[in-house]
């Protein structure tokens, strides 16, 4: 059992790394930005299903028009990845937004604001 689990962790990476790929090569699709990152990807232990999880780097708008633009190339990054990577049968993809890099600057900016030293307060005697 433990090796059909290491067996779709190396699956995984290798759809990670050829979508991240396919993706830089540049998409027809308009909506798909250029500056998309493919963070991770999670795929069931059967192979049939994968969650491609990406970050958007612009506005709101850009995020959705880019995870509508995925969606809709889903089946043909299906088709090259299959062949790339020689599967069987490849995965279908769900992609998803990522905000973890989002909230990992968050986190920053506010770690940075505990740290900044307090203002001194104005003394009343002066």
């Amino acid at each position: 059992m433990k090796e059909q689990h290491r067996r779709s962790e190396r699956v995984a990476e290798a759809i990670r790394e050829e979508v991240a790929t396919l993706l830089a090569e540049g998409v027809r699709d308009p909506r798909v930005s250029r500056l998309v990152t493919v963070t991770s990807v999670e795929v069931t232990r059967d192979l049939r299903h994968a969650t491609v999880y990406v970050s958007v780097l612009g506005d709101d708008k850009a995020r959705t028009d880019t995870l509508a633009g995925l969606a809709d190339l889903g089946g043909h990054l299906r088709g090259r990845v299959g062949r790339a990577l020689q599967l069987r049968s490849a995965p279908t993809f769900a992609f998803k937004y990522d905000d973890s890099i989002q909230r990992a600057a968050r986190i920053d900016a506010l770690l940075a604001q505990v740290r900044e030293p307090a203002p001194p307060k104005p003394d009343g005697d002066a």
